[in-house]
């Protein structure tokens, strides 16, 4: 087992006693660690900056941790022990590949985890992960933030208000520019990322779930299969409810920068609930703070309503200190993850992927 940088983890490590039994919060502000300090990770380290702690970052690349930490006046650990040692929960920004591994060596720290999206990159390690925070004792969160904005918060508020019916057909669009990274960046190694689906889709499937309850079959297209040279992807899907809803989910890196927008509709029998962020604030274009003509990877400037990073990493650290459940648990991170590698098998094979159902 590797941390995010390729050096080893024992599994069977274990922070200092006196360090393991501290109840979080009980004497001070939560002790966070961010693993990774690339655009997430900042992401991260900036919200936990706004809610008052000062992480402990760590990345293989040493001088990017320090300069992240001198931008938010946070401070470095040199390895992952080192973080453990110090930190009550770990909130885990590596490549996608690597969150089962950091994942699961921080909660045999007895350490609790948050994990950005998704989960992880198969499910046999989303289940390793699940298993090993339950044998520890420990929390696990998953931070898909979509469901912290309150445009989408509002919108499933409604449907369980039942004020437009039943949902039956639900229709979500997430688009931005191909991230920018360089030729041969992990982002780009679909054996690591996952590609358009498990990064940028995922967000809509998870949201649709939320709303519309389990899956049951996914149909997915995707334009980097068809022309894998293009420089450019889109995929579209469709999900089955068990419900009988069908939700079309519509992800594109084919815009120039520094395009982002989403929308939603969702139709019942009696009304319809619509969002689009090129018409209604808060959704705006936000760059990568000091970039020109677009960052590196596009996200959502929600400055208008508060900043939804802030307020997911507010919940899980809240839930951490209460003992109470965030609005996401572990088995949805799951899920999510469960329908995108869905979604991304039927792009690959042509097939229709049914989903086994869910245990309750």
């Amino acid at each position: 087992m590797t941390d995010g940088g390729g050096r080893e983890v024992r599994p069977g490590d274990r922070a200092d006693s006196r360090s393991r039994r501290r109840r979080p919060g009980a004497d001070g502000p939560l002790r966070v660690g961010v693993v990774g300090a690339g655009f997430i990770g900042e992401t991260h380290v900036a919200a936990w900056a706004a809610e008052g702690i000062r992480a402990v970052i760590h990345d293989v690349d040493a001088d990017r941790a320090a300069a992240l930490a001198g931008r938010h006046g946070a401070r470095v650990a040199g390895s992952l022990d080192e973080l453990f040692g110090g930190v009550d929960v770990v909130d885990v920004c590596t490549p996608t590949d690597l969150h089962a591994d950091v994942a699961i060596a921080a909660v045999r720290a007895g350490r609790h985890v948050i994990c950005e999206k998704p989960m992880a990159r198969t499910l046999a390690d989303a289940g390793a992960m699940l298993a090993a925070a339950r044998d520890a004792g420990v929390r696990l969160f998953v931070a898909h933030v979509v469901r912290f904005f309150p445009e989408y918060v509002a919108a499933r508020q409604a449907v369980l208000d039942g004020a437009i019916g039943e949902p039956g057909v639900l229709r979500f669009t997430r688009a931005s520019f191909r991230p920018r990274q360089p030729a041969g960046h992990w982002f780009f190694d679909h054996a690591r990322s996952g590609g358009i689906v498990l990064d940028l889709m995922v967000h809509d499937l998870d949201y649709a779930r939320w709303v519309a309850g389990d899956v049951v079959a996914v149909h997915c297209r995707s334009a980097s299969v068809a022309q894998p040279d293009a420089g450019v992807d889109h995929a579209v899907a469709i999900l089955t409810h068990r419900s009988g809803a069908i939700s079309h989910v519509s992800a594109s890196w084919g815009y120039a920068p520094p395009t982002f927008v989403t929308s939603f509709e969702i139709a019942g029998s009696h009304g319809l609930i619509e969002h689009s962020s090129t018409t209604a604030a808060p959704v705006m274009a936000s760059l990568l703070a000091g970039a020109a003509g677009g960052g590196l990877t596009a996200m959502a400037d929600t400055s208008l309503a508060g900043d939804p990073f802030r307020l997911e990493l507010a919940e899980f650290a809240g839930a951490i200190r209460d003992g109470t459940e965030a609005r996401i648990g572990p088995a949805d991170g799951l899920e999510a993850l469960r329908i995108a590698l869905a979604a991304d098998e039927s792009a690959r094979t042509g097939a229709v992927v049914r989903l086994a159902r869910v245990v309750e």
